[in-house]
């Protein structure tokens, strides 16, 4: 099969450091099992983000609408909203999956453990979004990032890139 003569070669997706993230969950709420999955939310109780070029809080009252599918896997639905060292809001979204192997699902359901497996063991990757009114953080409403999450002890954490 030949390639399409319309493609080109625009070169590699690269991307760069945005910043890590702690964010501290609060009890979860679990609304049972509908028709897509069983529905968590998982609510932020805080937390904080430190990167190169922006850094400061998670602010409490976000969370994520997480959908437990019945093949074990786990679609994320966040909103939470940042307060930058500088004191702009920023609100933050992001999709994505977490993909647990079957004979790590135990190991990942002790609260109290859980956040030793190593996180090269499972598949939690997301795709952040920004949106701010703060002019000296407007960069962020034009940039899609992509993120790797793994478990930290009463939350969780994430490292996020810009995509170039």
């Amino acid at each position: 099969m030949t390639a399409d003569p319309r493609l080109r070669d625009i070169g590699e997706i690269t991307t760069r450091h945005l910043f890590d993230m702690v964010v501290d969950l609060d009890p979860r709420l679990d609304f049972g099992s509908g028709p897509f999955g069983r529905r968590v939310l998982f609510g932020a109780a805080g937390g904080s983000f430190t990167g190169p070029r922006i850094r400061g809080e998670v602010l409490p009252g976000g969370g994520d609408w997480a959908l437990f599918r019945e093949d074990g896997g786990m679609s994320l639905d966040v909103r939470l909203t940042l307060r930058t060292d500088d004191a702009a809001l920023v609100h933050m979204t992001y999709h994505g999956r977490w993909i647990v192997p079957p004979d790590l699902r135990a190991a990942l359901a002790d609260r109290g453990t859980r956040h030793h497996v190593d996180p090269a063991r499972y598949y939690f990757r997301t795709t952040p979004l920004f949106e701010t009114g703060a002019h000296q953080h407007a960069w962020l409403n034009d940039i899609v990032c992509v993120g790797s999450g793994y478990l930290v002890e009463g939350g969780i954490a994430y490292r996020v890139a810009e995509v170039g």
